[in-house]
């Protein structure tokens, strides 16, 4: 199953509400994920903040939080930020639709071999998406966990 390294700080952030160590862990448990504590330590020890300036995470908590292997969508601080404040009364999941259907859609070539490893493709096009450097690193962070 497939690990997702936070910093509390920011996690807390995104859902818009603090918990303590024992409360997050037991909102965790009644998701269906599995969380355990660390340091900064087995993470990098830096990260670049909004203006591409290194930072100092050395002290920072950071949660670990074990995701089953099925929900990419909580394979990203966002996600599971999103996730749950759903599950908590403080917004709603993301309902997504595809938009100008009267457009020439993109079309993906599967080939015959591909196909019989991956007989189901999906793909999308993002438009209108601006990214600082945090949103950009957790956006790269996804697409490798994705791939």
């Amino acid at each position: 199953m497939p690990n997702v390294n936070v910093l509390r700080s920011e996690l807390f952030a995104a859902i818009g509400k603090t918990f303590t160590d024992e409360e997050f862990e037991d909102l965790c448990f009644q998701y269906g994920v599995e969380l355990e504590l660390g340091d900064a330590v087995e993470m990098q020890m830096t990260r670049n903040d909004d203006k591409g300036n290194a930072i100092d995470i050395s002290k920072e908590v950071v949660y670990k939080i074990e995701v089953a292997a099925n929900r990419y969508d909580l394979l990203c601080l966002e996600g599971i930020a999103a996730a749950f404040k759903s599950y908590i009364g403080l917004g709603k999941q993301p309902r997504y639709s595809i938009k100008n259907k009267s457009e020439q859609l993109h079309e993906i070539i599967v080939k015959a071999d591909t196909a019989k490893v991956r007989p189901f493709v999906v793909g999308c096009v993002l438009r209108n998406i601006t990214f600082d450097v945090k949103s950009y690193n957790s956006f790269i962070d996804l697409q490798d966990k994705l791939h």
